[in-house]
């Protein structure tokens, strides 16, 4: 089954990781790091986009609604309904932040600040 925009409903996470993100501009704005998994309700709580840095210091990492996510096959890559500005100014957390509170924190920081509709609802 496809979805709306003519993808497949199911990919692996070895694909995802790694494939750039790009926002609304066409800027090439970091990378799909990780997935964060809900293991109780069965979906993905968000992905892990790579911000900055230089070969990993000081990058900072950021909870994005994987719903906001849209492949782009002309670009080869994500992009996110979301200006420069509103992507320089959302949470940023270290990993360690991303897991801790079993995700919950980053998560519903995500979602309210995106201001996405959570799939947990």
């Amino acid at each position: 089954m496809t979805t709306q925009t003519g993808h497949t409903q199911a990919i692996r996470a070895s694909r995802v990781i790694g494939t750039n993100v790009y926002n609304t501009e066409g800027e090439k704005i970091g990378m799909i790091e990780d997935i964060m998994l809900d293991k109780l309700s069965n979906g993905i709580m968000f992905a892990v986009i790579g911000f900055g840095g230089f070969l990993g210091i000081g990058e900072k990492f950021h909870a994005i609604p994987w719903s906001s996510l849209d492949y782009e096959t002309s670009q080869g890559g994500y992009v996110v309904p979301f200006s420069k500005e509103v992507l320089e100014k959302a949470p940023a957390y270290t990993i360690q932040e991303l897991s801790g509170e079993d995700g919950q924190r980053a998560r519903d920081a995500s979602y309210d600040y995106y201001k996405v509709q959570p799939y947990w609802y």
